[in-house]
């Protein structure tokens, strides 16, 4: 049976937004949208990792946690600031309180910190 090529079109293009939403979805609630802005705009520091708490939310068995970092700007006293990432689940071990990470900030709100662990896309 052929398949018309206006039904074929419709149903690519309910794919590709099916996809895209669902692309948004794991961007919000893992984090990684805000996350690669910060990435792409901020200033890099350290910061070491005082707490870390699951957020609940698991995606493609992948825990996005909390984290409480201290972070020490190249300029300027440091600060306290929380953020979540999506931690690949064999990589949950490596990011534990204590470590000392790679970080970027938005010097205009302390509250905007993203781990520069992983690569954005």
């Amino acid at each position: 049976m052929k398949i018309p090529a206006s039904l074929r079109r419709g149903l690519l293009s309910s794919l590709v937004a099916s996809v895209a939403g669902c692309t948004t979805i794991v961007d919000r609630f893992s984090g990684r949208s805000e996350s690669c802005e910060i990435l792409r705009d901020g200033s890099p520091a350290t910061a070491r990792i005082v707490g870390l708490a699951d957020t609940g939310i698991t995606i493609n068995q992948n825990p996005v946690a909390e984290f409480v970092l201290e972070v020490q700007p190249d300029r300027g006293p440091p600060f306290e600031a929380k953020t979540e990432a999506l931690i690949p689940r064999l990589e949950v071990p490596l990011i534990q309180p204590g470590r000392t990470v790679p970080v970027k900030y938005d010097p205009q709100r302390h509250d905007r910190v993203a781990l520069d662990l992983w690569e954005c896309d």
